[in-house]
Order: structure tokens, then C-alpha cells, then sequence
């Protein structure tokens, strides 16, 4: 069995090591301290299990997990946690391996023994039962055969055709498999709906104007394109530019 370890403190990636010696049958393939080096490895490695710590700096182990499930093979996750009972509740209920700290080697070779593969609907009911659950950071795509992270404070807009959904970010764009719907629910406030196939980032929101045509569009800062408005949503587009300005 393939593993990677992530946790951001080398004490507990450690006690990992040591139990995975003792256990035997395992071969660490790789080490990350933060969300973003388990993702990287992941991508390269192609771990069969991925030990991921939840309170990580920047990508946490939830937003990361959610990640993993959209791997063209993904690996298993058991999550390690100092989290609450309550917390636990959630992991549970959902049929989510998880590893109480300090972890006991008991434990640990029983959720290696039925490591599962996760499902996006299972994790996203798994963060809305955590408290302080959050949006994700940051969006996973592939370019030229390379896992690529878009962090969501530089996106400008999404925008749906058929099957995929461009993301058009500060650097350039990529294609995603995303529904939009899904897209909007979960950041909204953010991002807003100005056409069936287009969400607009709120703060890149520069004005709204009129084509010699009639059509209205936005201005957008940092990219020359101007997204259509649909007639059935300028209303709300304009309440919003007036409520800030």
C-alpha cells in the first residue's frame, strides 16, 4: 500500500512514520506539509491512501480531500484530527475514515484496513455539518496534463459551455468540470449571476454599459472582455451597483 502523509507539524508526520514501520506492509511515497504539497504530490505520486490533517495553513485538509475527488484516480482519505466530538459526529454520520490524535496504532490499522475512496456528496455534507466550514480557496483544474490551482481571490468570472466551465483568472484561463450551479451556491456573495452560462466575480465589477446594439455588458478589471448581461438578470445586477456604488 502507497501512502502519502500530510500534516504541517514534522512531529506528527513522524509518529505517523513510526506506526506505518510498526504495521509494516507500507511504503511512504511522500511527505507534504501544507494542502497544496499534498496535492502536488498526489498528483504526481498517485498514492493509494492519503493521511491528511484537517487544520493545515492555507489549503486544509477538507478543501484538499474535496480536490483529491476530482482526480482521474483518486486515492482513499483518512483524515487525522484534533477535532471535537462533535466534529467526529459529522465524519461519522457520513461514513468518512478519520484519526483521532494522538493516534493509536489500533486505530490506525483499522482505517487503513477499510480506507475509502470519497465522493464529492459526501464530503460537501461532511463540511456543511463542520462548524466554520468554508468555500473553497482555491480551484483545481488540469492544463496541458499538469494539475493547476487557481486561487478564487483571482478569478473574474466562470463561465459555462456545454460540459465545461471556463475560468477566467488574472494569468490566463482554464477549463473545468463543474457545474455552474454548483459553482454559485457555493460562492456566493462573491460571485454573481449575469447570464444563464456566466457568474462575475463582485469585487473585478467595474460598471455596467449599453452596446450600440442594446446589449448590456460589464467592465471587468484586469481583462479586456465584456460578459453579457442577460435581461433577466440586470435588475439585480443593477441594485447591486447601486447598493455599492
Amino acid at each position: 500500500m502507497r501512502l502519502l502523509l500530510a500534516d504541517d507539524e514534522a512531529p506528527a508526520r513522524a509518529r505517523l512514520r513510526g506506526l506505518l514501520d510498526e504495521i509494516g506492509g507500507c511504503e511512504i511515497v511522500g511527505e507534504a506539509a501544507n494542502g497544496r504539497e499534498a496535492l502536488e504530490l498526489a498528483d504526481r505520486l498517485r498514492p493509494d491512501v492519503v493521511l491528511l490533517d484537517i487544520r493545515m495553513p492555507g489549503i486544509d485538509g477538507l478543501e484538499a480531500a474535496a480536490h483529491l475527488t476530482g482526480y482521474e484516480h483518486p486515492p482513499a482519505v483518512i483524515f487525522t484530527t484534533a477535532y471535537g466530538d462533535y466534529a467526529l459526529e459529522a465524519f461519522e454520520a457520513h461514513a468518512v475514515d478519520y484519526l483521532l490524535k494522538p493516534i493509536r496504532r489500533q486505530r490506525l490499522e483499522e482505517a487503513l484496513a477499510k480506507a475509502r475512496r470519497l465522493g464529492r456528496a459526501r464530503l460537501d455534507a461532511v463540511r456543511e455539518a463542520l462548524p466554520g466550514a468554508a468555500a473553497r480557496t482555491h480551484i483545481c483544474a488540469r492544463a496541458r496534463g499538469q494539475m493547476v490551482l487557481i486561487p478564487v481571490k483571482d478569478i473574474v468570472y466562470f463561465r459555462a459551455d456545454h460540459k465545461y466551465v471556463t475560468v477566467r483568472h488574472l494569468h490566463g484561463e482554464v477549463l473545468i468540470e463543474e457545474p455552474l450551479k454548483d459553482l454559485a451556491e457555493e460562492f456566493v456573495g462573491r460571485f454573481l449571476r449575469i447570464h444563464r452560462n456566466t457568474l462575475i466575480a463582485v469585487p473585478f465589477l467595474t460598471g455596467l454599459a449599453r452596446t450600440p446594439e442594446g446589449l448590456h455588458v460589464v467592465g471587468l478589471r484586469g481583462v479586456e472582455e465584456r460578459p453579457e448581461v442577460s435581461r433577466r438578470h440586470l435588475f439585480a445586477l443593477k441594485e447591486r451597483l447601486k447598493r455599492y456604488g
